[in-house]
């Protein structure tokens, strides 16, 4: 702003002297120019020097300060009619000057030199840059400052993660890490909590299906010790006796068998181990599940109604239908109120194979609807226990179902007993 103000005044009173020389034809008396000068009111701050066309001087008393600001490829701009300005700020001062040719009939016949040193506004443009480095440090000082603060924040809320990571890795799922703010840290801070929540729960359901497991299969192994121990210590058992205590060993062995294959059945579906998916159907499963198990409904005097849709095909593996088809009639046989029934119904539902078993048992409370699928959950733990159930069956039903892309419901009939839904996608062969 200061430049172009300087410029304009300068420019404007070199134009002036420039205009009123041009009847001064020739310019070559400097007496003529110096009346010229004395007539004009120019400013007393500007210093002035007139030459010729070839640089004589004509009024004035030096040309240093033009040679200065103009070398000589500048001064022939201005003899072929180009006006010229400078301006530099040194030690304190504002300088500015301007060079304008003096024209007379279309010829340049001079040059007007004229040169302005001002204090006032160099004082002013000094103290301005002085402000201004001022400003600029404070800025500056304010800005580390805070780049620190925010490197330190930043840092300080890291080692906090980092210090988290290293108690959960010792095992403390319970610890929570607290970090403020909406920022990125902030949400992995909020991931961290839910990841360690995630591992808390993982670890309590693993502590509860190994002291589960343990105790399923502790239980079977005392009896076994029990009965055996028993025939040791008594060397004149009588035989009826004996052959007894064998077919309980016999009975408590068949159950830790069950209970070993199932829990490596769910070990296996755990580590996501599955065998070669092919074309299954799933009528021929369900009529040999029935052929091994209408013995067992025959026992407790239940009736077996079947309704099977031909051509029910799925992809899976014949193992894991089997699983769970056997599981599910099994318990809906179990559980089952004397001379009551079971009936079994397979078809096919828009592009689903739907298979429902459905029982006249005792049901399942609300409360428990939500866990049954649960391991080692029993509604009725005494009942289940006679049974030889060990809480893994329907456990397994629902991992294999999943495993294989379907899914599993249950539900309390109205009429009483309970019905268990499983959909699969219906495979199709490609054409």
């Amino acid at each position: 702003m200061i430049f172009q103000s300087k410029q304009a005044f300068v420019q404007n009173q070199a134009e002036i002297i420039s205009k009123s020389l041009e009847d001064v034809f020739e310019l070559l008396i400097a007496d003529d120019v110096a009346r010229v000068m004395e007539y004009l009111d120019v400013a007393e701050a500007l210093n002035v020097v007139i030459t010729d066309a070839n640089g004589k001087l004509l009024y004035g008393s030096s040309r240093n300060n033009m040679n200065d600001d103009f070398p000589p490829e500048e001064m022939e701009k201005a003899r072929e009619g180009k006006d010229l300005f400078y301006a530099k700020f040194i030690d304190g001062s504002f300088f500015s000057s301007s060079l304008t040719p003096v024209v007379s009939k279309g010829a340049i016949i001079g040059l007007v030199y004229v040169y302005e040193s001002d204090w006032e506004q160099g004082s002013i443009l000094k103290n301005m840059q002085k402000t201004v480095g001022n400003i600029s440090i404070i800025i500056i000082a304010f800005a580390f400052a805070m780049l620190l603060f925010i490197v330190r924040s930043v840092i300080n809320r890291i080692t906090s993660i980092l210090n988290a990571i290293k108690t959960v890795r010792e095992g403390e799922y319970n610890y929570h890490v607290e970090m403020s703010g909406k920022d990125e840290l902030a949400l992995l801070g909020d991931e961290f909590n839910s990841l360690t929540d995630r591992l808390r729960e993982t670890d309590e359901i693993r502590q509860r299906f190994v002291a589960n497991a343990s105790h399923e299969l502790r239980t079977p192994l005392a009896s076994i010790r029990l009965l055996a121990d028993s025939i040791l210590q008594n060397e004149g058992m009588e035989r009826d006796t004996m052959q007894e205590f064998i077919s309980d060993i016999g009975t408590e062995a068949e159950r830790l068998t069950r209970t070993t294959e199932k829990l490596m059945t769910l070990t296996r579906l755990d580590s996501g181990i599955s065998d070669e998916k092919i074309k299954v159907n799933m009528g021929e499963a369900v009529a040999a599940t029935l052929r091994m198990l209408r013995p067992l409904a025959m026992s407790g005097n239940l009736s077996i109604f079947e309704s099977m849709e031909a051509d029910c095909y799925v992809l899976a593996t014949s193992d894991a239908i089997h699983q769970i088809v056997f599981n599910l009639i099994e318990n809906a046989i179990k559980y089952n109120k004397p001379e009551g029934s079971v009936s079994i119904s397979l078809f096919k539902e828009n592009d689903d194979i739907v298979l429902n078993i459905d029982d006249t048992g005792v049901g399942v409370p609300e409360e428990d609807l939500s866990q049954i699928f649960d391991r080692f959950y029993r509604v009725d733990k005494a009942r289940s226990r006679e049974a030889g159930g060990s809480g893994l069956g329907l456990s397994i039903v629902r991992d294999s179902v999943r495993d294989l892309g379907g899914n599993v419901t249950a539900e309390p009939r109205v009429d009483g007993g309970m019905r268990f839904q499983v959909r699969f996608k219906q495979f199709n062969t490609p054409a």
